[in-house]
């Protein structure tokens, strides 16, 4: 059965960990597994789709395919026929036989969904509206590689609470044991569907949600510090009023008051110094957001091999048992 990965709870916990210790084992050894090396010096191709644009999701899908024995195909907005002249379920079928996985970067999660019903070859969300998951694989690989575990630990998020990046904090965040609490205003709060998802989540793996609109509560003690920007990809006719209705939850020096004396920060980038975050504590000791940004690398390098491996896709080589 071809395995696709458009949320963060499509991986069970044990398969999360898995993901996460070939991550570690591919930023060692970056050239250790070549699921997309074909016979003699052939080389697979992997379709990577940008309807929005990108920095970190484009290189580093471009870079960890090619350090794979692939061959990424970059397709931009605009590029290609998809969602307009041609059906999404139609593209698939095309695609599938010409490419061993497909990356998207897109707006709608239902139009990721209708591409993986009709995939015979894995389907990756590089980004929706409603969850950002392969960021969240390397913000975890960031973690444990900074505090040697995930399951127990306290994670908070703080500022748009409605968003993608809140979603998959919730979730893999839950599915990896840990504490997690969002926080943000009323009106900018996780869907209750996806809150229910998480718990449901949490009580298998011994983790916790809370969602509240009080920032010094969710601080209390945290271990892991994140936060996103205010102003996402289309909301730039919102910025000035998002930036007055998010101010209390600024990750800077105050917040950092009531989190553990050796919590640590994330921030997936791009970020508005002495907005969602201050210059002192995004470039301050804390800060790990560039191990974290280095990580969407490795992460989605093993993420690709796993889905490969457990796809059964013929003719790889250099994959997961």
């Amino acid at each position: 059965m071809t395995r696709h990965f458009l949320v963060d709870t499509d991986l069970s916990p044990a398969e999360q960990a898995e993901v996460l210790d070939l991550a570690a084992e591919l930023k060692a050894k970056p050239y250790s597994h070549a699921p997309y090396a074909a016979e003699g010096a052939g080389r697979r191709t992997v379709a990577v789709i940008f309807d929005k644009t990108s920095t970190r999701t484009r290189v580093s899908f471009a870079a960890g395919i090619a350090d794979l024995g692939g061959v990424p195909l970059i397709i931009g907005a605009g590029d290609s026929q998809l969602g307009h002249k041609e059906s999404i379920t139609d593209t698939a079928k095309v695609l599938e036989r010409m490419v061993a996985t497909i990356v998207w970067r897109t707006y709608a999660q239902a139009g990721l969904e209708e591409m993986a019903a009709a995939s015979s070859v894995p389907v990756i969300n590089a980004l929706s509206d409603d969850y950002h998951p392969c960021q969240l694989l390397a913000d975890l690989l960031t973690i444990r590689e900074h505090k040697g575990t995930l399951a127990g630990l306290t994670m908070t998020y703080l500022g748009d609470s409605a968003n993608n990046m809140a979603n998959s904090y919730l979730l893999a965040g839950a599915t990896a044991g840990m504490h997690v609490r969002i926080a943000g205003p009323e009106g900018y709060l996780p869907d209750p569907a996806v809150v229910g998802a998480a718990e449901q989540r949490a009580a298998e793996t011994g983790g916790s949600v809370l969602v509240t609109t009080d920032a010094v509560a969710a601080l209390a003690g945290a271990d892991v510090v994140a936060t996103d920007t205010w102003v996402s990809m289309g909301q730039e006719d919102e910025k000035a009023a998002r930036q007055e209705l998010f101010r209390a939850y600024a990750v800077d020096a105050a917040a950092m008051v009531h989190a553990a004396p050796d919590a640590v920060v994330l921030h997936c980038l791009p970020a508005y110094r002495g907005y969602e975050i201050s210059a002192d504590v995004i470039d301050g000791p804390q800060s790990l957001v560039w191990d974290e940004a280095e990580n969407r690398l490795h992460a989605q390098k093993a993420l690709m091999t796993w889905l490969v491996a457990r796809s059964g896709t013929p003719g790889t080589t250099g994959s997961p048992s």
